[in-house]
């Protein structure tokens, strides 16, 4: 399916929350067999187009990996947060998402060392979702910082820039009041688990750019927005230059494949990033944009995964084929987490909502 820019209509704001998300776990489903391949062997696993079509991982047909699991959790960390600001006026996004992460490391059976029980008194609903209980290689980064925080809502206390805080804090992108508050969400929800001035600003990057795409901007004006936040920040030139080249691969006739292994893995923040906004600006078709994606030595479901929300929001629900969503594991979920992060603005504080979504 090619997407017919020039005719589409402009997707209206549940159509953009969706298809981030969706897209998301699309992209993260995609490249969910190939994570930890060399592009050789998927080559030679998938034919010379390498992997261009669901393959089973984790014994499922169609699986989601950590990437889409921390996603979910990053949404339901920002609704709690609204609550809680509605209930006791105190604004505590990065702290209560902190806690969300804490609900995410139980469901991949770890827990933290010092006691923490973000499950008291009230757990919420997305915790009771049994398929999210799950372990899908999830990155050694997030389980360690989770494990050995103190304070829920401190930076960690490492010196990480791998890609594991970009590529799940697209829903603060979605949520967030303007592009800057967007930066300033990602930054620090990426710092929770990722030290590195590396490893969180990306994720401000990415918020930033989402929220750009969200109110209607296309992929050049996001990334003049993600580089203009990027600028007013020290330590930033690693990010700055992998988005730099990017957008420098992008408009040159460079193969695809050649054009990601410049890049990089994926496998640190700034690659990761860099390669998902290499794959939307030159993609003209979503599905085949995931394929581009995914098809490399690296870390191929989270670049698919940040590529997924960068064009799902962008092109809304009509962009993205109905073969990539119709077997998606959890869809109903990422749908619903999609729909709660559009409404909760205008929901009543009571007790069906907080016993969903509980005020901590």
């Amino acid at each position: 399916m090619e997407l017919d820019l020039s005719v589409s209509a402009e997707p209206d704001l549940r159509s953009r929350f969706r298809a981030c998300l969706l897209g998301g776990a699309a992209g993260d489903a995609l490249g969910a067999a190939v994570e930890f391949h060399s592009r050789d062997n998927i080559l030679k696993r998938f034919g010379p187009g390498g992997i261009r079509h669901y393959a089973p991982a984790y014994g499922l047909p169609c699986a989601i990996t950590d990437d889409t699991q921390m996603t979910l959790f990053t949404a339901e960390g920002l609704i709690r947060g609204l609550m809680r600001y509605r209930d006791s006026g105190l604004i505590e996004y990065t702290s209560v998402t902190a806690w969300a992460y804490q609900r995410w490391l139980l469901t991949q059976g770890e827990r933290n060392l010092f006691d923490l029980d973000p499950l008291h008194p009230d757990a919420g609903w997305l915790y009771g979702v049994d398929a999210l209980h799950s372990a899908r290689a999830p990155g050694n980064t997030c389980l360690g910082a989770l494990r050995n925080t103190r304070v829920p809502g401190e930076p960690a206390m490492n010196d990480s820039k791998g890609c594991g805080g970009v590529m799940r804090v697209a829903p603060a992108g979605l949520f967030a009041d303007s592009p800057q508050e967007a930066f300033d969400l990602g930054c620090e929800f990426s710092a929770l688990t990722h030290g590195h001035p590396t490893g969180w600003l990306p994720g401000g990057a990415l918020a930033a750019m989402v929220a750009v795409l969200r109110d209607g901007g296309d992929m050049s004006d996001a990334l003049d927005m993600a580089l203009d936040c990027l600028s007013e920040r020290m330590d930033a030139d690693e990010t700055i230059n992998a988005l730099d080249q990017a957008a420098d691969l992008a408009s040159t006739d460079t193969p695809y494949h050649e054009a990601i292994a410049r890049m990089g893995g994926g496998w640190v923040a700034e690659e990761a990033l860099a390669i998902s906004v290499y794959c939307a600006l030159v993609a003209t078709d979503f599905h085949e944009a995931l394929v581009i994606a995914v098809n490399h030595s690296g870390d191929s479901d989270s670049t698919g995964a940040i590529t997924g929300n960068l064009l799902g929001v962008q092109w809304g629900m009509e962009g993205i084929p109905a073969e990539l969503l119709e077997p998606l594991e959890l869809r109903d979920v990422i749908t619903q987490v999609a729909d709660d992060l559009l409404d909760c603005v205008d929901w009543p504080l009571d007790d069906a909502v907080l016993h969903r979504y509980p005020a901590f």
